[in-house]
């Protein structure tokens, strides 16, 4: 009993109640909201990264005749993340997506990389008998469609974490969205997890020029199925 002489009163049941279910339904608004913001976040940051690895490459290949670097395909020491390590400003930070749940698992290995170049465009192709099986895009200067033309994708994190995957394998992606989803990660910016076949989401992709353009896994998924390669330059694709 009170000072006043009457009973302090409590919550009834019905209030507690009442309070946990607006507790709920605020966190049912706000959770999906932080992971927004948060994937928002990401993607700027994953853009800066690859705008700065895009500027990197022009300042490579101009001081190489217009040739783009290597990757770790041919050799560990061809790649373009040591070759670019004079041309980028921390790019042991650089080289790693935000949104990758690797992430700080990368930081630990050298020279890891969330970036992966495009090896139809870095890597000729060749035959059994050393010759080249494609056209070269490796120089830059010679791009038919630098606007059109993908240079880097963001690694699928169903690869290793080493230096020797700092390229794509795109040659059978036409039609083989499996492949797709193998190499990159056309969903890696999204709130919440993936789904299985991995077009809840965007990506961000480099192109020659050096701008960046974030594209939905959808319509990635639709190109694919269409017979598209979209690593290959407009100018290489069949008709």
């Amino acid at each position: 009993m009170n000072s006043g002489g009457k009973q302090a009163k409590g919550f009834t049941l019905i209030e507690l109640l009442t309070v946990i279910a607006i507790i709920g339904i605020l966190a049912s608004i706000l959770i999906p909201v932080v992971g927004q913001v948060r994937a928002s976040a990401h993607r700027a940051q994953c853009a800066s990264n690859l705008r700065q690895i895009g500027t990197a490459l022009r300042m490579y290949a101009d001081d190489n005749d217009g040739w783009l670097p290597g990757t770790a395909h041919i050799s560990l020491e061809d790649s373009w993340i040591l070759s670019l390590s004079d041309y980028l400003d921390g790019v042991d930070e650089v080289r790693i997506c935000p949104a990758d749940p690797r992430a700080e698992r990368m930081r630990q290995v050298d020279y890891a990389t969330s970036y992966v170049m495009n090896d139809l465009i870095f890597t000729v192709g060749l035959d059994e008998m050393d010759q080249p099986i494609r056209e070269d895009f490796r120089r830059l200067d010679d791009l038919m469609t630098p606007t059109q033309t993908k240079l880097a994708f963001i690694e699928s994190d169903r690869r290793g974490i080493s230096i020797s995957d700092d390229h794509t394998h795109a040659n059978n992606w036409a039609n083989n969205w499996r492949a797709v989803i193998n190499d990159i990660a056309p969903d890696r910016h999204r709130s919440g997890q993936p789904i299985e076949d991995r077009t809840h989401g965007t990506a961000n992709y480099l192109y020659a020029d050096g701008h960046v353009k974030n594209i939905a896994a959808g319509e990635i998924r639709r190109r694919i199925e269409a017979g598209q390669n979209i690593a290959l330059p407009p100018e290489a694709r069949d008709p």
